[in-house]
């Protein structure tokens, strides 16, 4: 897993302004599901992502 990916996971659900899928960011981000997957549970042990409603993620600010 490199910083490169977990950044671009963050900036994509910066940018999209609404609570994401997993399936949705690995699209927009053009990288792996599983890799989104890995990404979004760094960013969430690191308190940069919470989930409003399962499967969905938003950014924590």
């Amino acid at each position: 897993m490199e910083m490169a990916e977990v950044e671009l996971v963050f900036k994509v659900l910066k940018e999209a302004g609404r609570p994401l899928k997993s399936a949705e960011i690995a699209e927009m981000a053009g990288i792996d599901k599983k890799e989104v997957d890995k990404a979004i549970r760094k960013l969430k042990k690191e308190g940069k992502v919470i989930s409003p409603k399962r499967c969905y993620y938003a950014p924590a600010e």
